[in-house]
Order: structure tokens, then C-alpha cells, then sequence
């Protein structure tokens, strides 16, 4: 697969910008974006080049990349707002903008049983928000020798490959997400009276059309519980048997990480999930997270 170049017009302080290029490195999603420096500023035509890649790959992964946290929430400004978590640190604190996703435990030490287990569950993040997110951007600190990789589905795929009546059959529905349901879903400490406060139910269209390209894809995941309208049963059969169909292989891109890596991707058309297949009580996993909040689905 060849190498694209695209060439933002703005400045640096030191300098022009320098034209970056998108390798495409997956079967059915991803890309290197090679020649720039992320904790540098750019211009807006190179911020909408950078998006248009992502409309197109799904997932960017730019090499090499040395961010401060205060360098990673300005560059995930550039996109949009910086979205908070309605979860809590080990001391009960609030994560800010920068959301540490880790195997550590309270002294700082691998584990295998770690703070919380929904990472390792298919989902979208920020689903349970009225307005959920555009992009999730991670940065690696610290990754295994081999292992703990990031798992990938591509839901406009999934869709797209869904025979026509059901499509015909989803069409129209409406899933219900919330914080409370994913905490059940992924056999994770229940969610707090606060936290059912402060992320209160919300429905969202299981076929969810893409503002970017205009393409359809299922929006579901471990956060949702049920259809709105549907029995509870019926409902949740149906969100189980569709998650099963999206996340085939045959949709899947597996990214396996490389410390200084950043990774954007884009939470309107993927679900994702951690892969615990590495020695996590020995080696360390570390990454910081920003994610940009997005527009609410249609």
C-alpha cells in the first residue's frame, strides 16, 4: 500500500509546515501519518487534513511523538472540546483532562487485576453521553515487551455487510446507553447514585449516520442495556447478536503499541477494546488518554 502526502499551508513558530503522509498499515482500517511533530502548532488546513484522514482510516498513528500532558490536551483542542469521565481515581478524584489507562494498581505496580475491567469489553467511549465523542487519543508511556494491544471493530463495515432485512428491521431503533449499564455489563464495581446523576440514561439510533462521509454504521456496545420500546429480553438478544455479527475478524484491526506512539481514532464508527494478552502483573501498560466530545448522533 502506498503513501499519500498532504500538505498543511500554516506555519510553526520555527518554521513552514511540513507536508505528512498517510501510509495505510491495516486490512480494513488505519494509517501512519509520517512528518509532524504533534507537540508542535499547526495551522486549520492542517488540522482539517489531518480529519479528512481519519473520515477516511479510521484510526491515525503517528510514530515517535514526545507530549507533555499540557502538549496532548492542546493537541486534542485543535478537534474540539476535551470530554471529562464520570469515573474516579483511586482516591476518589476526578480524572481531568487527562485520563491515565494503565494495569497499575494504588502503589504503582503491574497487576492483573486492575482498577477497573470494562476497557477489555467492546465499546465505543462516551456512548452514555447525550453528546457523545468524536475521538479518543492515546499516547504511549510505557507498553509491554509484546502484547497488550488495542483491538479495533469497524462498525460501518459491520453494517454494511448486515443482511437487508435486518437492516430493514433496525432501522428506526433505539438503544439506550448508560454508565450504570456498562458497570453491570462488564462485571465492574456498580456505579454510584453520583455517578447515575451525573450520567443519567440516554437513547441513542443503532444505525447512526456518519457526519463526516455520510456512511451508516451500528452504534452499540457494552454500554447500551436495551431498545427503547422493545422488551428488555428481546432487546438485549438483539444488541448481543449484532455485537457478536460487528466484531467477526473479518472487521477487525488489532494495533499492537510502540512507546511515543499516538493513536487518534474515531469513536463514531469503531468500537475498541484492550487485549489482556501479556504478562500484566510484570509489565507495565501505561497511556494517557484525551478525548475529544463530538455531535450528538442522528
Amino acid at each position: 500500500m502506498s503513501a499519500t502526502d498532504i500538505t498543511g499551508s500554516g506555519t510553526h513558530a520555527e518554521g513552514p509546515v511540513s507536508p505528512f503522509t498517510v501510509n495505510p498499515v491495516g486490512r480494513v482500517m488505519a494509517a501512519e501519518i509520517g512528518g509532524i511533530d504533534l507537540s508542535r502548532p499547526f495551522d486549520d488546513s492542517t488540522r482539517d487534513a489531518i480529519l479528512d484522514a481519519l473520515n477516511a482510516h479510521q484510526i491515525l498513528i503517528f510514530p515517535d511523538q514526545t507530549l507533555s500532558k499540557d502538549a496532548q490536551v492542546a493537541f486534542t483542542m485543535r478537534f474540539g472540546d476535551v470530554e471529562q469521565h464520570v469515573a474516579r481515581n483511586y482516591d476518589g478524584k476526578t480524572f481531568g483532562d487527562v485520563h491515565l489507562v494503565s494495569n497499575l494498581d494504588p502503589e504503582g505496580k503491574p497487576t492483573k487485576t486492575p482498577r477497573s475491567s470494562g476497557n477489555f469489553f467492546w465499546h465505543t467511549d462516551k456512548s452514555y453521553h447525550e453528546i457523545p465523542s468524536l475521538s479518543t487519543i492515546l499516547h504511549a508511556i510505557e507498553v509491554p515487551p509484546e502484547g497488550g494491544g488495542t483491538q479495533f471493530a469497524n462498525m460501518q463495515l459491520a453494517y454494511e455487510a448486515l443482511p437487508e432485512e435486518t437492516k430493514e428491521r433496525i432501522d428506526g431503533l433505539r438503544a439506550v446507553h448508560s454508565w450504570e449499564a456498562s458497570r453491570n455489563n462488564t462485571f465492574n464495581r456498580p456505579a454510584t447514585e453520583q455517578q447515575k446523576k451525573e450520567r443519567p440514561p440516554v437513547t441513542h439510533p443503532m444505525v447512526r449516520t456518519h457526519p463526516g462521509t455520510g456512511r451508516k454504521m451500528l452504534y452499540i456496545g457494552t454500554h447500551t442495556s436495551h431498545i427503547e420500546g422493545m422488551a428488555v429480553g428481546e432487546g438485549r438478544a438483539l444488541l448481543y447478536q449484532l455485537l457478536d455479527f460487528a466484531t467477526h475478524p473479518r472487521f477487525q484491526y488489532t494495533h499492537y503499541w510502540k512507546k511515543g506512539q499516538v493513536v487518534m481514532w474515531d469513536n463514531r464508527c469503531l468500537l475498541h477494546r484492550a487485549a489482556a494478552d501479556f504478562e500484566m502483573d510484570k509489565y507495565p501498560r501505561v497511556l494517557h488518554r484525551t478525548v475529544v466530545r463530538g455531535t450528538k448522533p442522528y
